[in-house]
Order: structure tokens, then C-alpha cells, then sequence
């Protein structure tokens, strides 16, 4: 989970510098690690060369340091967006896919066409998400507000991207609505809305979308932030040094996406939609 990419983040320990950002890639890199979409993940189209483990980069809050296009419509230098094009550039196997959670009060990414912009996006492989209009808390803004702020955001995008299918949301701040079901499932001005995944807010590693453990309407992400250790039990340093040290409860692939191979010891259980698929050995 990111957001903005700033020369100084201060205290602000949800931003990162560049150099920040380009560190935490190669790690990744390193590691074994291929980046896919959210929409991917809760659909359970994972698809990753045998040995290497999935990732899904969420970047929040569509600012003005993730993305933007020049007049030339190239992706402004120093944004999330053109350091990891730069880096997927010059490490074969390592592709440039991210979710782009937007709001659109302000507008996304500040200074670029919404609509242009957006669509670059896709065109270029990136998933937009849900993020609500206006960032909204929607436990405070109670279950009708909530559902009209998920929905105006959502006809946006489909505006900006006709034909596009948001499949994904992000929760603002983490919190979910009440009743909670209204973060996946709602409607508003006569506009229904059903998400495959919902993302909370930095915590810990995900269940891998084939396990029976995968809950897609609570999903947890990994916090990338500059103040490393302020909060270990959720920031992306901590865990993956925890994962690399426990790699047999790490999702590795084994090359074939129509199947799911995995140990007949293994505590946990394929899903049921999956359960054609599964290869124990």
C-alpha cells in the first residue's frame, strides 16, 4: 500500500522518496517477486512464472506525485508511475502493473486531463479502483452518504473510461460503512455497485485468492512507509524479511495458472471455486 512520493516526507510515515520507492522495488525484485493487479488477485487469474511470488502494488489517493502526463502524454518524470516504468525497463520480468485507487473531488492526479489520464492508465496494463469521491470516512458520513460517494466516484471513472469494469475498492482511511456488507455491495440514484475485493489499510500479508482462508470483502495490505519500525507489525520491511524467512508459507507459483499445486499437509484447504484446480503433492 502506497501513496504519495515526496522529496521529504517528514513525519509523515505513509509517504516514501523516490529513492524510498526504488529501494523497496528492488528488494521485491530480489526476492522473487512479479507484480499483478488487484483485479487479478480476487478473480484468481494470478498468473507468474514458476518460483516467483506474486505482489499487488496499490498506490491511494490519486496525487499529483503518482501520476501525470506531459504535453507530450508521456508519464511526468519523478512520479510512482514513470519510476516504475523506468524500473520495469531495466528488469526483464518485473512489469510495470499497478491499482490506482482514485477520488475525483478533487479530480485524480491534480494537473492532468482526469479522463486522459485514466484512460493512459489502462491502455498501459494499470487497474483503477474505488477510492469514494471525496475520500470519505463512510462510518461518519452514515449508509446512505456512503453508498452515493462510492457510486459517484465509480460513474467517474466509468465516465472518464467508458466500457471499463471496476472490480476492486479501496477503503478510505480503513474504515468500513455500517452494515460493513455496504463496502462490497450497494446502490445509490438508482446505480447498483458490487466489488470483487475490498482493501483495508496496512496491516498484513493476504491469504493467496486460491485458499479457502481468502476473505476478498476483507483484504489486507502491507503498509509502505519512510519511517521504518515506527509500526513493525504492518509496514513492508518487516514483512518481507518475515516472509523470506518462512518461505514455505510464501505464495510461489508453480508456472501453470490452471492449476494450484500444494502439499497434502497443508493446514489450509483450496476454495471451493477453485477446488477442480487443486494438485496436491
Amino acid at each position: 500500500m502506497y501513496h504519495q512520493i515526496v522529496p521529504n516526507p517528514g513525519l509523515d510515515r505513509y509517504n516514501q522518496t523516490a529513492t524510498q520507492f526504488k529501494a523497496e522495488l528492488q528488494t521485491l525484485y530480489a526476492d522473487g517477486y512479479v507484480p499483478v493487479t488487484a483485479a487479478a488477485l480476487v478473480a484468481g487469474t494470478v498468473d507468474v512464472p514458476a518460483g516467483k511470488h506474486p505482489v499487488v502494488l496499490t498506490f491511494d489517493d490519486s496525487t499529483v506525485s503518482q501520476f501525470g502526463l506531459t504535453k507530450s502524454g508521456a508519464p511526468k518524470e519523478g512520479t510512482a508511475v514513470a519510476l516504475l516504468l523506468a524500473f520495469s525497463a531495466a528488469h526483464p520480468g518485473f512489469p510495470a502493473v499497478a491499482t490506482m485507487y482514485v477520488n475525483f473531488a478533487p479530480p485524480p492526479f491534480a494537473g492532468t486531463n482526469p479522463a486522459a489520464g485514466l484512460r493512459w492508465l489502462v491502455e498501459h496494463g494499470f487497474e483503477i479502483g474505488d477510492h469514494t469521491l471525496s475520500h470519505a470516512n463512510l462510518r461518519k458520513v452514515g449508509p446512505v452518504k456512503a453508498q452515493a460517494e462510492i457510486v459517484a466516484d465509480l460513474n467517474a471513472i466509468n465516465e472518464a473510461v467508458p466500457g471499463y469494469r471496476v472490480t476492486t475498492f479501496a477503503l478510505p482511511f480503513g474504515v468500513h460503512p455500517q452494515p460493513a456488507s455496504l463496502a462490497w455491495s450497494g446502490a445509490s440514484g438508482g446505480a447498483a455497485y458490487h466489488f470483487d475485493g475490498v482493501m483495508e489499510v496496512g496491516s498484513n500479508p493476504a491469504h493467496s485468492p486460491y485458499s479457502a482462508a481468502f476473505d476478498g470483502t476483507r483484504i489486507p495490505r502491507i503498509r509502505s512507509q519512510s519511517l521504518a519500525g515506527a509500526d513493525a507489525p504492518y509496514e513492508s520491511k518487516h514483512w518481507l524479511q518475515w516472509l523470506r524467512a518462512n518461505p514455505a508459507l510464501r505464495y510461489t507459483s508453480d508456472g501453470d495458472p490452471a492449476t494450484i499445486s500444494y502439499p497434502r499437509n497443508s493446514k489450509q484447504s483450496v476454495a471451493a471455486r477453485f477446488a477442480d484446480r487443486g494438485r496436491p503433492y
